[in-house]
């Protein structure tokens, strides 16, 4: 077994869209031992790690909900994998955790810092950085705080990926009728499999026609993870006291000079709400929200795909294709094997 830790460092800011070959650096340094750790710490072996849109606001030093990572840093990030040295009476070696363990093979991390897991029925080890980790906690809050009612329009952006695809399910659990939209017809099809009842190609040269067609009682709750033109699209759709619900504005990350939206007078004239929210603000209610995804996902009322990217050295590119529309579901990086256990 090889003896380095594979880690990518955050390198150079980008402005605009990045190049992932000056934005970050790979790097072999020795994998800790038992001596490296301090009361309290543990050594995690990475199994897969997560790739998110939000990942490119933290490369930027403007105000934000959380600090950027800094120059020469391990790019930060989502992760899941085993404990394999431990100096925390709490967390012993052979227990699964998730936590911000970052873009690297092996992390040292305080235990306080990260959440044991045990896989429900059903699941496996990548759903806690998936429908039950921050893509499905965002889904769950991000709707629901809105209280959708039954027979309401639920428009979702960004539908096939890894939050709005879970979002437009729940919506549908909800009584919700669910218009999709996304940047193919594959993906569109997928969305349609998934149970939205419409599903629409923002490619389309129709698509603002085809919207106004689908949504002739308006847009009752708009999930943007998208920005730009589309969310200018439902602003125009919005309901008498609609609701946007802010969570994303991936086509606006990697621009020099973001587009803000030119139809917000629509939330006067309709009364509507267009706000924005950060899922760390629901840590403490993340159980009630677990519970009732792993019912519905034990059910067959929700279901999943995940987009696995080999290697953690290919996490850089990987995360490029994010933000072109490369996948369909979650991206995630496999970092390790988890069927491979490490003696250190």
């Amino acid at each position: 077994m090889s003896k380095e830790n594979t880690q990518i460092l955050f390198s150079k800011r980008p402005i605009g869209i990045f190049d992932p070959k000056e934005t970050f650096t790979i790097v072999k340094t020795p994998i800790p031992t038992l001596g490296d750790l301090k009361d309290g710490q543990i050594l995690v072996k990475i199994y897969y790690l997560s790739l998110d849109p939000a990942m490119r606001g933290w490369m930027n030093t403007t105000r934000s909900y959380i600090k950027p990572v800094e120059i020469n840093e391990v790019m930060r990030g989502q992760a899941v994998g085993e404990i394999v040295l431990s100096k925390n009476p709490k967390l012993k070696v052979g227990d699964k955790v998730q936590g911000l363990l970052g873009w690297q093979e092996y992390a040292i991390i305080d235990g306080q810092d990260v959440r044991k897991i045990t896989p429900l029925p059903g699941a496996s080890i990548r759903d806690y950085v998936g429908i039950f980790g921050g893509t499905g906690m965002t889904a769950y809050f991000g709707l629901l705080d809105g209280k959708p009612k039954p027979g309401d329009t639920v428009v979702v952006s960004g539908a096939a990926g890894a939050t709005g695809s879970i979002v437009g399910q729940i919506a549908k659990i909800k009584g919700a009728r669910v218009i999709g939209i996304a940047g193919s017809e594959d993906k569109c099809k997928w969305l349609l499999n998934l149970g939205f009842d419409v599903a629409l190609n923002y490619r389309d040269p129709k698509f603002a026609e085809k919207l106004a067609k689908a949504t002739p009682n308006y847009i009752d709750i708009y999930f943007d993870n998208v920005g730009g033109d589309i969310l200018d699209h439902c602003l125009k759709r919005i309901a008498k006291n609609g609701r946007i619900v802010l969570c994303g504005a991936i086509s606006q990350y990697n621009e020099k000079q973001p587009k803000g939206p030119a139809f917000y007078t629509a939330l006067i004239t309709q009364r509507a709400k267009m706000e924005g929210f950060i899922i760390f603000d629901y840590a403490q209610k993340f159980p009630i929200a677990i519970k009732d995804m792993s019912k519905w996902l034990q059910e067959g009322k929700i279901k999943r795909r995940e987009f696995i990217i080999d290697g953690l050295e290919n996490a850089p590119n990987g995360l490029l294709k994010l933000f072109n529309g490369f996948n369909t579901g979650k991206m995630l990086v496999k970092v390790n094997d988890e069927n491979v256990k490490s003696k250190l």
